[in-house]
């Protein structure tokens, strides 16, 4: 491998507080404006762009790369919230939410998964889109993303949240030296802080 850009999709247009994975959410309207400042960070020489199929990403990549062929790949999926999907997270019962706030690597959200099943998916599909002898660009979601650099860093998946703070529109380059992988990150602007979980 050469050199992997890791870009997180812009703004999605949901309200605050809604419990969103795999629902195909459109952008905002400063979608344009997002995507410019993603694009100083991206060279020419990028060859492969890998999106998921989701709207708020692969609209992203169509922009950023008009030229090229976009490789969609279910594995780049944000996590499933299986009957979680598009309600509010307050809404959801205590009962219900509290032994997947208790254990989310391991417990699946109801009709969905748990953080190691994206873990699994997504560093499979890493694996093989880093293979490739050219500089390529993956655009995906946070979980994904966060997912990648745990993998690269051995960071306990817990413990990702924490360490990887991942803003919309984020862009990561992952290199390897003497076979090792490291990552650097190249623009994160802050963005309102998002909605993981239930306020009680």
């Amino acid at each position: 491998m050469k050199s992997i850009y890791l870009v997180r999709h812009t703004a999605p247009a949901v309200s605050r507080g809604i419990c969103y994975g795999q629902s195909d959410i459109d952008v905002m309207e400063s979608f344009f404006d997002e995507a410019a400042i993603i694009k100083k960070y991206l060279p020419a020489s990028i060859k492969h762009v890998h999106s998921s199929p989701l709207i708020r990403c692969k609209k992203l990549a169509e922009h950023l790369f008009p030229d090229k062929n976009i490789f969609l790949h279910d594995a780049l999926m944000e996590i499933n919230c299986g009957q979680w999907e598009l309600k509010a997270w307050n809404d959801i019962p205590k009962n219900e939410i509290d032994p997947w706030m208790n254990d989310f690597v391991r417990v699946s959200i109801p009709g969905g998964e748990s953080y190691i099943d994206l873990y699994e998916r997504v560093r499979n599909c890493f694996s093989n889109i880093s293979a490739a002898n050219a500089d390529v660009a993956i655009i995906a979601h946070g979980g994904v993303l966060r997912s990648i650099l745990s993998h690269i860093t051995k960071t306990p998946l817990p413990d990702s949240f924490n360490r990887f703070s991942l803003h919309y529109g984020c862009v990561v380059r992952i290199t390897s030296d003497d076979h090792e992988l490291r990552y650097e990150m190249l623009s994160n602007i802050p963005t309102p802080k998002e909605t993981h979980k239930p306020s009680y």
